[in-house]
């Protein structure tokens, strides 16, 4: 028997756990549930990260929760409850599967169109790392982390599972062309995990343009890794594709620490109603089957939910409304009356389950992720971000009068657009530019060189932050203003 940890959520959760687990109970899914205390009111009786400490080391111990979906309070100061859980448990692949469900009515299902789309996205990096600064009263910074260990980790991830599910294509979505450094470092970690999978079908699409192929034929993709922002935008178009949100279900898959949820909000609107659409925390329920090795299991009740939306039954979001909908409760007991019926379309095979127990890690230290620790690293500059209203001209005097006998201002920047040497009197300015001092001759710079430049130019300026020009090997390692 396998033990869980199971958090019913806030809004609906309650609602959909229940009529979920009773379906398990019924199907006599060998899963014990230990229940723990996450969420909305966990917030409300002072717990800054929604859990309590009690949970945290009961989720830790078993490996596996099974949430429902929760709410984080507004204007609090506080993070997702959804996310720190993600980022705190290294749950670094969030797996969203989007199939055709027949009984659901979509403009791709009356076209004949299937649709069975795995979108893959990377789950604790990029702009959710949250970290943001006010660096001016006009000017807010978000910080993007992409790292090489973070994008190896997911990006290996999906091409495993896609192997094993026999796809015949996977597909790198991303902003290279613009983002050439953070999007480019992943996309250059796809292509170096595709070398190990010369059976699959491996190629990359600009996100943009993934965004109006996936609208517009769906069908002509199979599994899709992006990087955290960009798959929870693809994700929740792909829901809109096959039904909308009360369809997709969502696995964080880590090492030592696996959450299953739907994606879907709280729906306080509907709460304690009864009438919500339990669906998609079911489809993710049967990625939590797979994930211990009830295969037989999951496989028998997604039939009997599959049999059950051919039929005609739904719930109030969705079907035919000539046919009255079935509450909470009634579409569970449904599903479970048909528990050993197989759907016309795409049936599960019968499978043997080989159930396994999630393995306790007592982990003494916090893993170093870390590539390549050999390769040469070289100061070449710095990128000094000060707080001005003057104008560029004015900026680039006062500049040139600090750069000493060790830099050389190269060019200033506004907004990421090069306004000195060159630039135009039409481009609008905020009162934060970017100097950009580089070594005279090439000459590797140290941390105390950027320092003393520091010191030197907050006698005329406010500074707002820094960033080192760095070259890595010989890479150099910062990108360049739009027009220099």
């Amino acid at each position: 028997m396998t033990k869980i940890a199971v958090a019913k959520g806030d809004g609906i959760g309650p609602e959909i756990m229940d009529a979920v687990l009773s379906v398990f109970q019924a199907a006599q899914v060998p899963l014990e549930y230990e229940f723990v205390d996450m969420g909305k009111w966990v917030f409300d009786k002072g717990f800054s990260n929604g859990m309590t400490s009690e949970a945290q080391q009961t989720i830790e111990n078993l490996g596996i929760l099974f949430k429902g979906p929760m709410e984080t309070p507004k204007g609090k100061g506080v993070k997702s409850i959804n996310v720190t859980a993600r980022k705190t448990w290294n749950t670094y692949a969030n797996k969203r599967v989007f199939q055709t469900l027949h009984g659901v009515d979509t403009v791709f299902s009356k076209a004949g169109i299937p649709i069975d789309v795995t979108i893959v996205r990377e789950n604790i990096e990029d702009t959710y790392g949250g970290v943001e600064h006010m660096i001016t009263p006009d000017v807010a910074l978000s910080r993007r982390f992409i790292t090489r260990p973070g994008s190896m980790q997911v990006i290996k991830y999906a091409f495993e599972m896609a192997s094993k599910k026999g796809a015949r294509r996977i597909t790198c979505g991303h902003k290279a062309n613009i983002m050439k450094l953070t999007d480019g470092l992943f996309l250059e970690c796809f292509y170096e995990v595709a070398k190990n999978y010369p059976d699959l079908k491996a190629d990359d699409v600009i996100v943009d343009d993934l965004c109006m192929k996936l609208v517009t034929r769906p069908d002509t993709f199979d599994v899709v890794v992006l990087t955290n922002l960009q798959g929870d935008i693809v994700s929740d178009l792909c829901a809109g594709l096959v039904g909308g949100l009360g369809f997709a279900p969502s696995a964080n898959v880590g090492d030592h620490i696996s959450i299953f949820e739907a994606v879907h909000g709280t729906a306080p609107d509907i709460a304690g109603k009864g009438i919500a659409n339990p669906t998609a925390l079911l489809l993710s329920g049967f990625s939590l089957l797979q994930h211990v090795g009830l295969y037989d299991k999951a496989n028998m009740i997604e039939n009997a939910l599959l049999y059950t939306l051919e039929s005609g039954v739904h719930t109030g979001d969705f079907g035919d409304r000539n046919k009255p909908s079935l509450n909470t409760t009634e579409f569970a007991n449904a599903i479970i009356a048909n528990f050993g019926k197989k759907p016309e379309h795409n049936p599960k095979p019968d499978m043997t389950d080989h159930a396994v127990s999630c393995t306790v890690f007592n982990l003494s230290k916090n893993a170093m992720m870390e590539s390549d620790s050999t390769i040469t690293e070289k100061i070449n500059g710095v990128d000094l971000f000060i707080e001005s209203n003057l104008q560029p001209q004015e900026i680039a005097d006062k500049c040139l009068r600090h750069a000493g006998v060790k830099f050389k201002l190269v060019n200033i920047s506004n907004r990421g657009t090069q306004v000195w040497p060159t630039g135009s009197k039409f481009t609008n300015l905020v009162n934060q530019y970017n100097a950009r001092f580089e070594s005279i001759d090439d000459h590797a710079l140290n941390q105390q060189d950027v320092i003393g430049l520091y010191v030197s130019l907050s006698g005329d300026f406010r500074v707002c932050s820094l960033e080192l020009l760095n070259t890595f090997g010989d890479k150099k390692a910062y990108s360049l203003a739009q027009g220099q």
